[in-house]
């Protein structure tokens, strides 16, 4: 019998918006959910930030707090507020590691700390998005949710962020760059993704270099927080909702 694969989750999804509170307070009421952590952290590129917990995964904002950050530069390109970081949590990292630096793949940013290792790698490099590689430590805490998660295993509002659409020019290359930097296999059928623990990330043609990048999340909410609604827009995203616990 064969080993079981390490784990990889989607743990986190980041917008940018030009004005952090407005697109916060937006997404709060939008989909049920707590208090945010506010990173100061994030201060050292130039930002700031509301990080929500949902169950045991995270949707974050950022806003430029300076000019010339590269989150300013990205609105820049894209033309405004929208999606801007996708965030796994990989059992294995030191393997994604070595898979970056085979492939040449350019890494931004990179920190190894005794309760999480992250790992930032260029996003002209992945195409689509800032792709963040991560290790927690315990696996299932995360340290970027705040003082409650460091070290140890939370939960947030009800519900649970199940998927993320990336849009590129050519689906097909991107979701193989993504599934051997994640060490996931890339399915082609109906349309390329990976299927991770709990979640899957798709990837879909793009009309244009400006329309690259996030487009969507996927959501799993209560049904009263819910209330039939399938697709809403927030801080220019997409999200698409389901029922769920």
């Amino acid at each position: 019998m064969s080993e079981a694969r390490p784990r990889v989750r989607l743990r986190q999804a980041v917008l940018v918006a030009e004005r952090l509170e407005p697109v916060a307070s937006e997404l709060r009421a939008a989909v049920g959910l707590n208090e945010p952590f506010r990173d100061p952290g994030v201060g050292a590129f130039g930002l700031t930030n509301a990080v929500f917990a949902l169950g045991d995964c995270f949707l974050e904002i950022v806003s430029p707090a300076q000019a010339d950050t590269a989150a300013g530069r990205y609105m820049q390109r894209h033309g405004g507020d929208g999606g801007y970081m996708v965030m796994f949590d990989l059992e294995d990292l030191e393997s994604a590691r070595g898979r970056v630096e085979h492939g040449g793949i350019r890494v931004v940013w990179r920190i190894d700390l005794p309760d999480i290792s992250g790992t930032h790698l260029h996003p002209a490099d992945m195409r689509g998005a800032i792709v963040s590689i991560d290790c927690s430590r315990p696996y299932g805490s995360w340290r970027w949710g705040g003082p409650e998660w460091t070290e140890r295993i939370g939960r947030g509002a009800a519900g649970e962020l199940t998927g993320v659409t990336i849009a590129v020019s050519d689906p097909d290359a991107v979701a193989a760059r993504w599934g051997e930097v994640l060490g996931v296999p890339a399915g082609a059928e109906p349309a390329p993704e990976l299927q991770l623990d709990r979640g899957q990330v798709r990837f879909v043609a793009a009309d244009s270099e400006t329309d690259e990048g996030l487009v969507e999340i996927a959501l799993a909410l209560p049904p009263e927080v819910r209330e039939e609604r399938e697709l809403i827009s927030v801080g220019g995203m997409r999200l698409r909702l389901r029922d769920g616990d």
